[in-house]
């Protein structure tokens, strides 16, 4: 049986993956992340979290994608660089994904459209897909929802406990 343990991402501006069996018996978030979009400070609570639960077994991936609203237009020299330097961003980033286009949709959100439909893929920039220790999908949270929002704190945290 599939589950995200099977997927990896490019890292970004380097060499080498993000595999996601590399964080099996950890919660990881995995969030489509964008430069140049309204929810971008998003990533200030994203870093925020990840500071704060990363101890707990909570590991964030933020994946830049260029497929909402053409806000993420950099290469992933220039996303780096952003990310460093506006949110001193220290989660793990991949690589730029396609996720939108299904014939170059990144495997993960292939699998995530199997799992949950094509309404199951994020609409917007900043969707958050949660996934359990055994690499399970655990919960799928809206762009809307805020990093530190109550919801997304209290599915993470029911991750981390089961």
């Amino acid at each position: 049986m599939t589950n995200a343990h099977d997927f990896s991402f490019s890292k970004l501006n380097e060499p080498g993956e993000i595999r996601l069996a590399d964080y099996a018996g950890k919660v990881v978030l995995v969030v489509n992340v964008a430069s140049a979009c309204g929810l971008t400070p998003q990533y200030r609570d994203l870093e925020a979290l990840y500071e704060a639960r990363a101890g707990k077994g909570l590991v964030i991936i933020g994946v830049p994608s260029n497929d909402f609203g053409a806000q993420e237009p950099g290469d992933e020299q220039q996303i780096r660089a952003f990310c460093d330097s506006n949110f001193h961003v220290t989660f793990p980033m991949a690589g730029k994904a396609e996720i939108t286009a299904a014939a170059r949709r990144h495997p993960f959100y292939q699998w995530i459209a199997a799992e949950l439909g094509e309404s199951g893929l994020p609409r917007w920039n900043f969707h958050k897909y949660l996934i359990g220790k055994d690499g399970a999908l655990a919960e799928t949270l809206s762009s809307k929802s805020t990093p530190l929002s109550p919801d997304v704190l209290e599915a993470i945290d029911r991750a981390l406990a089961a």
